[in-house]
């Protein structure tokens, strides 16, 4: 029997990644929001909360980079117990804990608990007895593997929560884009010409598409589709933008850093197709309806665009680079291990024609497997191994 949570209030969302874990729990946000008609507080990381605002169903935002989460930030006991009390004080009565299947929920959960928040809401792979009042058994990945959307989505089922929107909710604010061409004066862009992004910065270097093949992907879209690429990425990133730039030459522009992410996401919506390794990126022109097309190393196979338009082209990592965790080395054991190598300048331009012309197939993976069948689909967004 499900618990009752109809009269909860001031529900506490802890959702603790990056801006596109967010972004991909903003349907299941929405369903609890619309569901209990409640006030929703979001717990996320420092990287979480610069997209939290532009998320209409979010009316709160609590900020802190916990240690069991990738973070640069070394949280003291001393805060750690700060922010139990600032959450005991802010008399939350329900906590949903959103993970991917191979975190470990219950640091979170138990932040709920010290915070006496009386409805506890997670996936949980062990028996967290008192520490759950409401405990879904964690069957993923070893029955199947589920799109991240649908595995928050189904995770607030549980307690009756649905909504008949599950699009990625994400507000944009078009008067940015005067913003954005005051800047493409300055640097030369022509906004009357076709624009694709091409995002090649990645959190982690097993991700990574290489230099070389990113300058031949240019020069191919150029003589292709006479269109100019704007070169995207952070701050951090703009040596490698610049140094793309560059190397591609004539009707490509740098942009990393020169936009703030309203601007960011503003220009995601306003290009032809973005074209990007697996990062926010994908995410943001998901909820934007933008066009894409994924260099997607195989990291997770939970987080392609959700509700997207274009295709995917998959690769394998090398295996000196993959995870240590013993649940995504499974998975890589059981539903990676077909060879797949990074995708040529060739494939990425007849992909690009394919979206660009319409053709691809537009696919969301609800269920990507179900064991022990082998890598396969259901639902909507297009695998596509490269060819040699």
């Amino acid at each position: 029997m499900n618990e009752d949570w109809t009269g909860c209030k001031n529900v506490l969302i802890i959702r603790a990644d990056n801006m596109g874990d967010l972004l991909m729990s903003t349907p299941a946000i929405r369903a609890v929001k619309e569901t209990l008609g409640c006030k929703i507080s979001v717990l996320t990381s420092s990287m979480g909360a610069s997209i939290a605002n532009l998320i209409a169903e979010i009316d709160d935002v609590i900020i802190c980079d916990l240690p069991w989460v990738k973070t640069n930030v070394n949280l003291s006991t001393i805060d750690y117990f700060k922010l139990i009390a600032d959450l005991k004080k802010r008399d939350f009565d329900g906590a949903v804990i959103f993970t991917v299947y191979s975190q470990n929920p219950l640091p979170s959960v138990m932040l709920a608990y010290l915070a006496e928040i009386p409805h506890r809401l997670a996936y949980c792979r062990e028996n967290p007895y008192l520490l759950l009042t409401t405990w879904v058994a964690e069957k993923e990945p070893y029955t199947f593997v589920r799109h991240q959307v649908r595995r928050d989505l189904d995770l607030v089922a549980q307690i009756n929560c649905l909504t008949s929107n599950e699009h990625l909710s994400l507000q944009t604010n078009d008067l940015r884009w005067k913003d954005i061409l005051t800047i493409f004066t300055q640097i030369g862009v022509d906004p009357t010409k076709p624009l694709i992004i091409l995002h090649a910065g990645v959190s982690e270097i097993k991700r990574e598409y290489s230099f070389e093949r990113w300058v031949e992907t240019g020069n191919l879209l150029k003589q292709n589709f006479k269109c100019q690429l704007l070169l995207t990425g952070s701050s951090s990133e703009k040596n490698l933008t610049d140094k793309l730039s560059l190397a591609i030459g004539e009707n490509s522009f740098s942009l990393a850093g020169m936009l703030n992410l309203e601007e960011f996401i503003t220009l995601i919506k306003h290009v032809s197709l973005v074209i990007s390794v697996n990062t926010s990126t994908i995410h943001i022109a998901a909820a934007t309806e933008t066009p894409i097309l994924v260099l997607y190393a195989l990291t997770n196979p939970q987080h392609t665009p959700w509700k997207a338009k274009g295709e995917i082209l998959p690769f394998n990592i090398p295996k000196s680079l993959q995870s240590k965790n013993e649940v995504v080395k499974y998975v890589n054991e059981h539903l990676f291990h077909h060879e797949l190598s990074s995708p040529s300048p060739i494939n990425i331009l007849e992909s690009a024609k394919r979206i660009l012309m319409k053709s691809s197939v537009e696919y969301t993976p609800e269920l990507i497997v179900s064991f022990p069948a082998e890598l396969k689909t259901i639902g909507k967004f297009s695998w596509l191994p490269a060819s040699d």
